[in-house]
């Protein structure tokens, strides 16, 4: 039957399990890793290890509720789809609000991060003049098409966890040569954090490394079989990027000093440093591919994200065109990055930067909330989704408000001002729908 020329046209399924194994494990395994351990290890101690499986947990918790929802409604959107469904239209854009806000403003301190420091190891050239070409390079790939980007990102997550696994072999050299103290593994707490409260607050910063998964949600209608493979895919790579993390937090805390890790801004450096025989060169490039490959997903599901909500009615209806041969949203891929370059060029995005986990902590709370609301309530979801038991949705929403009190006042206050923007900005959108019912 001919499509309705009002209909948007449905996106390509070309995601296989694998793929969106590597997708969600590249987003995950991002450029925060690079730096987190250090700023983890001041909240935390000697013992990073600990906060990070603590984190782990978490995501979990929140994971299983998302591949509940991905499986019953597997569409483009993702959180705002489902806050949508479970709450209205007012939640629905809040929810996308925040995601899109957070992805924007991810993907352009990722191309001011790709324009700094790791660039100028190979070469000088203009922050605005790199920041345009890797935003644009970056658009023109993501419009090519979803397999060619998850292609290209399996290889540079090869290469990214190539690079952890250089650490984690370099920290376990060092201590087998007698240079390293197992016994650094076992400290928790500083001198302003007890165990317990170190654990808490160090979790809130290892978090933010695990974020990434909520992104694959917008790739869901791209997904062959997602009842299939969206589960396995998510748990698969939360674990593997887990246990990578722990690792790497473990080699790099007992091969370097803690205050070392501290007072560093490249504490895996640290540890290549200490080993020797490396060159620190080679960290460069790898730190490169990862802020690349981060900005690459991150744009993949801002655009996504954003033709999602434009179908539902909250964004302009023009950011649903596609690619007739493509398929990909040009016009949403073309409205976020021109947003993120924006960002990117100002250079005004450290403010916002500290709101993303506030920002997409909101967002879980919506989306396990949602997962509880909508198993009792809706009767369209598919009867052979996934499902998780009934406490876990329960513990997932209550770990994104036990994370959301560790979190600075200062931070509160900016990420105060985005979600009244974006309250005001959803009142519009629902009364516009409400009035074309």
């Amino acid at each position: 039957m001919p499509q309705a020329p009002d209909t948007p046209a449905p996106l390509k399924k070309a995601l296989t399990t694998p793929l969106l194994y590597f997708f969600i494990l590249g987003d995950v395994l991002g450029a925060g890793v690079y730096v987190l351990v250090g700023q983890v290890a001041a909240d935390s101690g000697g013992a990073v290890w600990v906060p990070l499986v603590v984190a782990l947990c978490l995501a979990l918790l929140t994971a299983a509720s998302y591949a509940e929802l991905v499986t019953a409604y597997p569409r483009a959107g993702g959180a705002s789809h489902y806050a949508t469904l479970a709450y209205g239209p007012f939640a629905g854009f809040l929810a996308g609000f925040c995601m899109l806000a957070a992805g924007i403003v991810s993907v352009a301190a990722l191309a001011r991060g790709f324009a700094g420091d790791y660039l100028t190891e190979f070469v000088t050239l203009p922050v605005v003049l790199v920041v345009i070409v890797f935003l644009a390079a970056l658009a023109l790939l993501n419009a090519r098409g979803i397999r060619e980007s998850t292609r290209a990102n399996v290889i540079a997550t090869v290469i990214e966890v190539s690079g952890l696994l250089l650490v984690i072999g370099l920290g376990f050299w060092i201590v087998l040569r007698g240079d390293g103290d197992l016994g650094r593994l076992t400290q928790l707490g500083t001198d302003s954090h007890g165990p317990a409260a170190a654990v808490l607050s160090g979790a809130v910063l290892a978090y933010y490394s695990f974020v990434g998964f909520e992104t694959s949600v917008n790739v869901a209608e791209e997904t062959r079989n997602p009842r299939r493979s969206y589960p396995r895919a998510l748990f698969g790579a939360l674990i593997t990027a887990g246990a990578v993390y722990a690792l790497v937090g473990a080699a790099a805390a007992a091969a370097v000093p803690t205050d070392r890790l501290v007072s560093s801004s490249g504490p895996l450096l640290e540890v290549v440093r200490e080993a020797g025989g490396v060159p620190t060169e080679l960290f460069g490039a790898v730190a490169l591919v990862a802020v690349a490959n981060g900005a690459l997903l991150t744009g993949i599901m801002s655009s996504r994200l954003a033709y999602g909500m434009a179908r539902d009615g909250l964004l302009p209806g023009f950011l649903t065109r596609v690619l007739p041969g493509r398929r990909t949203p040009w016009a949403a891929i073309a409205a976020t990055t021109a947003l993120s370059l924006l960002l990117a060029l100002t250079g005004d995005v450290a403010t916002l930067a500290s709101t993303l986990v506030l920002l997409l902590l909101v967002v879980f709370f919506l989306v396990n909330t949602a997962a509880l609301v909508l198993r009792h309530r809706d009767t369209t979801a598919r009867p052979d989704h996934f499902r998780a038991p009934t406490v876990v949705p329960i513990l997932g929403a209550a770990s994104c408000v036990a994370l959301a009190t560790q979190i600075e006042r200062e931070v509160w206050l900016r990420g105060l001002i985005v979600l009244a923007v974006g309250a005001v900005c959803g009142t519009v959108a629902a009364t516009r729908l409400r009035r074309r019912a």
